[in-house]
């Protein structure tokens, strides 16, 4: 067995043993795993690291990141991400793991990281680790690992052909947000979502996005809330419509979403929820997800159940 430092050329190995390993929950597409492992800005490749057999068969690999872009949105630069680690089962209890991870912590510690994430990194895959996976819980806990709370992706499936009508509020409205509008969107993100909504808004527009992704509640023809919405049309695969090959049908994703703080408390939240609906439904679209989001009470009143959840995990380096 030997450890390199990732490897490009062996991108359809790491798909094939990520999907022999997790594969029937997580379905993983070549053109997902170019966008968020090898076109991310983020990615330290020489912190990542793929392992070998004697045969030369990939038997795991690790990606991590941390924080490289030069973009005026307020990210840690003192924060890193382990985006994946996946070992092969037949490989298993030998170490290949722990040579993996203290590999890449070495690396970011040195590179100043400070803190250390499972998932949760700029185009990731998890908001943590699946709660599916008990043993993996526990063997990052073994490294020092703390767990920090579960997060969850919910689902509604559709089956009637009847669109409700978008919510009718005399002080605000709701609709898709227009191209000639991305000025005055980005202004209101930076203003009132700094950090990682603004950055994923920033490269939408940068990947072609004309707007029809997300939702606006104004007011006064102010912008006070946005919803994102997604299907398969999209610039991008989004991080609510990963999982799509599992379905038949077309997927829809919502989210995030979020109000002006001073415009809370009238309501808006939830309505701007069920306007994202309405557009995604008239798309017809019939399974929508919601993706990492710990307010399952909320959209409960919606008819959106848990779906996956995942157990946050932070380590202190």
């Amino acid at each position: 067995m030997k450890i390199v430092s990732w490897d490009k050329e062996h991108i359809d190995d790491a798909i094939a043993l990520w999907n022999k390993e997790i594969g029937k929950q997580f379905p993983l597409r070549k053109d997902l795993f170019i966008q968020n492992s090898l076109e991310d800005e983020n990615v330290c490749f020489d912190g990542s690291s793929m392992a070998f057999d004697d045969n030369e068969s990939v038997i795991g690999f690790i990606i991590v990141k941390k924080w490289k872009e030069s973009l005026n949105v307020p990210m840690n630069p003192e924060v890193g991400w382990v985006q994946v680690l996946i070992v092969d089962s037949k490989h298993r209890n030998q170490g290949i793991g722990t040579k993996l991870l203290e590999k890449a912590e070495n690396h970011l510690k040195k590179s100043g990281i400070k803190t250390l994430h499972l998932g949760r990194d700029p185009w990731h895959y998890f908001p943590g680790i699946p709660n599916d996976y008990e043993q993996v819980k526990q063997w990052f806990e073994r490294r020092g690992y703390l767990f920090k709370g579960h997060e969850y992706d919910l689902i509604c499936q559709y089956s009637n052909h009847i669109l409700d009508p978008l919510p009718d509020d005399k002080a605000v409205s709701f609709s898709i947000l227009s191209l000639e509008e991305k000025a005055n969107f980005l202004e209101f993100l930076h203003r009132c979502f700094p950090g990682r909504w603004e950055y994923e808004a920033i490269h939408y527009f940068k990947k072609g996005g004309l707007g029809r992704e997300f939702v606006v509640a104004k007011k006064n023809e102010r912008i006070i809330g946005f919803c994102r919405i997604n299907d398969e049309k999209s610039p991008f695969i989004a991080q609510n419509v990963y999982w799509s090959p599992l379905f038949e049908e077309e997927l829809g994703g919502i989210g995030p979403l979020g109000i002006d703080q001073n415009e809370r408390k009238n309501g808006y939240g939830l309505a701007i929820v069920k306007a994202a609906v309405h557009f995604l439904r008239q798309r017809a679209v019939k399974q929508i997800v919601i993706d990492w989001t710990g307010l399952v009470e909320f959209y409960e009143k919606l008819g959106y159940k848990s779906w996956k959840s995942y157990a946050q995990y932070t380590k202190s380096l």
